[in-house]
Order: C-alpha cells, then structure tokens, then sequence
C-alpha cells in the first residue's frame, strides 16, 4: 500500500523543505514550518489533483492559442455598487478573477460581501455564498438588515458547506445548468477542507489546496470568486504568502479603531491601479461611501497648535489631506523616547536626523512622538516635509497657519524635491479651503489658485511655514 509522503512549508512565506527547519531559508522567520502530508498517487480516491473534483477526463488534449484570438479580460467586468469598491477593483469585477478579503474578525467582511450580493442578485447575477463560519439564518438575517426582497433577489443562493468536493461538484453542475453570469462567495477560506489533504482546516497545506483548487475553477467556469480570509496579529493574511500570489486581487479591509469608518485598500490588483482606497461608513443598513471623503481625516481638527501641520498624500487614483501631529518636547529619562502611529518609525528617525543635521534643529535629549490623525497611514513620500515641519513647530511652539499646505520630498541633502502630480493635490487642498501651499523650489507663484512658497531647502520650508510673514499672509 503507499504511503502518504511529507512535506514542511513555511506557513509565512511559503517556502518548501523536504524536512524540518527551525529558520526559514527564504524569510528568515522562525519556527514557522508546518507539516503538509500529500497522499500517494495510488490511493483510492485520493488523487491529490483537480481532476478528482472536476468533471472533464484527466487527459484532455489542449492547445496553443494566438494571442489576437483571445478576448481582453478588461472589457468583461461586472457592474459593482457603490462606485468605491468598485474604483478599488480596477473599474468592476473581471470575468474569472479570484479576488482576497483580508480584514479584522468583526470589521464588515461579510456585511461588504452581502452588500455586494444582494446588487448582483437584483441585476439578474447569480450568487454562489459559501457559508463556512455562519448559518444560512445567520446570512438571511443580516441580508434582511441590508435590504434582502425574495421576489428580486432569488438568484442569491447558499451553500451550507465545508468540504471542497462537494462544494466544487455542486459548483460545476451549477455552471453548466446555468452558464450567466454568476459569483461566488467563499466565507472563508480557512474554513474549507479537502479530503485530498490530511491536514486540519485552516492549516497551510489546506489553505493552499483549497485556494489553488478554487482558482481553477474560476478560471475555467469564468466565475469570479472571492475568498475572505483571517488576519494575523501582525494585520497580515493569515497562510502562506502563496495565497496571496495565486490570486488576482488583494484588499485589506481595515477599520479606524471602533469607530464606524471603513476603508478597502488594494495592495494588489491585476486589473487596475495598486493603492487604490474606497472610504465607506458602516450604518444600520450597511456600508454607504463617505462623502467628502479627501477631508475625511480633517474633519475634526481643531487647528492653531504648534506641531500640527496638514499635507497631501495620494493612494491610487485619490488625493486625501491628512494632519500629521508631533510633539518634540526635553526627556525626562535617560534614553529620549521614539514613539510613531501611522508612519514607519525608522522613517521618522530618517527625518530627525535630517531635521538635526541639515536644518540646524537641536534635537538631542528630546522626545519625538509622532502621529498620523483619523487612523490614516503615511507611506507617500510627499509627507516627508510636513513630518519635519511638524517636529520644528512643535519644538519651537509656533503654530503653523490653518490655511498652509506643506508638500514636498526630502533627501539626505536636505533639498526639498518636487512630488508627483502636485497639481492634483493642490486643486483638491483648495477645494478645501487652503490657501498656501509649501513646497520645492518652482517658477510659478501660484498654483491651482493656492499662493506657491518656494523652499529649496528644509530650513528655508520650515523658517516659511513658521516666520511672521507666512502666518500674516494666511
């Protein structure tokens, strides 16, 4: 009889061993390999391959086909409501894309879904929901919240199951009686197992089974697919990093700590731009899109602080303004403190020293904590003068005029570099009020209507945004 043979993954990057290894040759991570036993080709009913799932002979003779003879993916996409969710996917959901949902336990995932769902059930779209952690009643009654009506949306089907055979047996002959257009939900995919893999749900060796399985089948049936999957404490989806390359699409579904503003970030997207973020609000009738949403994180400054400065950052195809806090103030501790939200800490550090070096700025002995206000997360490289602009104003106690822009790039050097598509964020600042804009060096003295201050350098941006004259002309 054969015998079962094994195989150690690293359940954070995916990275194969023939035996056990305390470190991750590809990560670097510890103790993260996890046994993953695939049976042996010759037992019954355990094929370890698609072909016992899918109803088409094992040997099927295919082909090369031109590339002129095949149809562009781009011009077939389901229409998505509301519009944010819609712009993350790239312009709609492709034709046999398989798309991930990562998110927080308890942050909206299936809410989203279920939303999503009950649109397509009204434009004549079959959905395929995969229950893997709720009830069909548990499903019904939050659809009934959203706005469920069984005379319009009996194309939203349940499937009360975790075993991918059955699931994919079901899916194929539903494909074939019904060959519209149609979706599937898999909520979630730690959920599914498979008898081919002898493994525990929601183990490496399951996840990437079931995941690779899935992807097939929406690649082959041109039934989009979406997996919703766990998070780790780090924030990161849970199973190996080959998830996440198997797949078209990867949002992160994130909250703003309890309150009730949502954003879908895409940190991969096959159909579309990488950084695009949707702004939505969970209401008692689901997620409904902010308004005004490039102010969103402005909403509740109050201004006229010092070490509060406003900048202009772009995710995607969207400018938001964001207020960057610091406060610098003389340690009472041997070792000063270096505390930062929303911005990576050694970027932070990066800038203090070039706060210190270039700009003259006496540091030494200070605490530095920095923040991002709203729960927004700084990765743009545009912030840069504003972080520092912020520390100098907070240290100095100066507060920088409400109305004042601060945007530009710095280098090592301490010259302030111009930032890319500067025109479309100061034409959304304006739309909010601002009047100054500060920033590198550039021929116009104005820009987008905002008064243009040009700064060669970080000590000339910050004597700008903090000298008597700025805040007079404000």
């Amino acid at each position: 009889m054969a015998k079962s043979s094994g195989l150690f993954v690293c359940g954070n990057c995916g990275h194969e061993e023939l035996k056990w290894m305390g470190q991750c040759p590809g990560c670097k991570e510890w103790n993260s390999f996890q046994e993953m036993k695939i049976p042996a080709k010759g037992k019954a009913g355990k094929s370890g391959g698609y072909s016992a799932t899918r109803p088409t002979e094992s040997h099927q003779h295919i082909e090369a086909q031109p590339l002129s003879r095949i149809e562009s993916a781009s011009h077939n996409r389901l229409n998505v409501e509301p519009e944010e969710i819609s712009r993350v996917l790239g312009g709609g959901l492709v034709i046999g894309s398989v798309n991930l949902l990562g998110g927080e336990p308890g942050v909206g995932k299936s809410t989203l879904l279920t939303g999503l769902a009950l649109q397509w059930a009204k434009q004549g779209v079959r959905v395929l929901y995969v229950a893997g952690e709720e009830s069909p009643s548990q499903i019904k009654m939050r659809a009934e919240r959203l706005g469920f009506d069984p005379k319009e949306d009996e194309g939203f089907l349940i499937i009360d199951q975790c075993r991918l055979e059955p699931v994919l047996e079901l899916l194929y002959a539903d494909r074939a009686a019904n060959p519209g257009p149609a979706v599937m939900i898999c909520d979630s995919i730690q959920t599914m197992h498979s008898e081919n893999i002898d493994a525990h749900p929601g183990s490496v060796g399951q996840i990437r089974y079931c995941g690779g399985v899935l992807s097939d089948f929406a690649r082959t049936s041109k039934c989009p697919i979406f997996l919703v999957g766990h998070v780790t404490k780090s924030g990161t989806i849970a199973g190996p990093k080959i998830l996440e390359h198997m797949v078209d699409t990867v949002l992160y579904f994130e909250g703003d700590g309890g309150g009730p503003i949502r954003m879908v970030r895409a940190v991969k997207n096959r159909f579309g731009a990488t950084g695009e973020l949707a702004i939505m609000e969970m209401c008692n009738n689901g997620l409904i899109p902010v308004s005004e949403a490039g102010a969103l994180f402005l909403s509740q400054r109050q201004g006229g602080e010092p070490g509060s400065c406003v900048t202009a950052v772009r995710n995607g195809s969207r400018v938001f303004l964001v207020e960057v806090q610091a406060l610098v103030s003389p340690s009472r501790y041997g070792t000063p403190q270096r505390v930062v939200q929303g911005i990576d800490s050694k970027r932070v550090a990066l800038l203090a020293a070039i706060l210190e070096k270039r700009a003259g700025v006496d540091l030494g002995g200070c605490d530095i904590f920095v923040k991002v206000a709203g729960g927004a997360k700084l990765d743009d490289p545009g912030a840069d003068l504003a972080i520092l602009v912020a520390m100098a104003s907070s240290l100095r106690e100066i507060p920088i005029p409400n109305d004042t822009l601060v945007l530009g790039e710095v280098g090592l050097t301490g010259a302030v570099r111009r930032v890319n598509d500067q025109n479309g964020r100061a034409k959304e600042a304006a739309h909010h009020g601002m009047k100054v804009v500060i920033g590198a060096k550039d021929s116009r003295k104005t820009i987008q209507g905002l008064q243009l201050v040009s700064a060669e350098t970080v000590g000339l941006a910050i004597e700008a945004a903090l000298s008597k004259s700025s805040r007079g002309q404000a």
